[in-house]
């Protein structure tokens, strides 16, 4: 509450204060605005230089992610061919169990 009441007390204070010294405040905005100007568009300047920046960097990113994406699918072709010769070699080792089994047998 006694930040509205301050906050509508600086209004009505600042309206008198530009109306009663228009003149003076005609004098600071005419001083204030080159400087304003020049500090905006430095800012503007080094907003866009980092926006391009940050446009290569993200091209280099999809760049490397596709090369990521073609090593895991590759990764993954590898994993695939391992399974199977694994499960092959297994199954070799268990029909030369069995046939060791069924000699022990005979």
């Amino acid at each position: 509450m006694a930040a509205l009441a301050g906050g509508v007390a600086a209004v009505i204070l600042g309206i008198i204060g530009i109306v009663v010294w228009w003149g003076d405040f005609l004098e600071i905005l005419k001083g204030t605005l080159p400087a304003m100007f020049i500090l905006g568009g430095a800012l503007a300047a080094y907003l866009g230089y980092e926006e391009i920046k940050d446009k290569k960097a993200a091209e280099s990113f999809e760049e490397s992610s596709t090369d990521l994406k073609q090593e895991v699918e590759s990764l993954k072709e590898e994993i695939k061919e391992l399974k199977e010769e694994k499960k092959g070699t297994e199954q070799k080792e268990e029909k030369a169990s069995e046939g060791d089994k069924e000699q022990e047998n005979k």
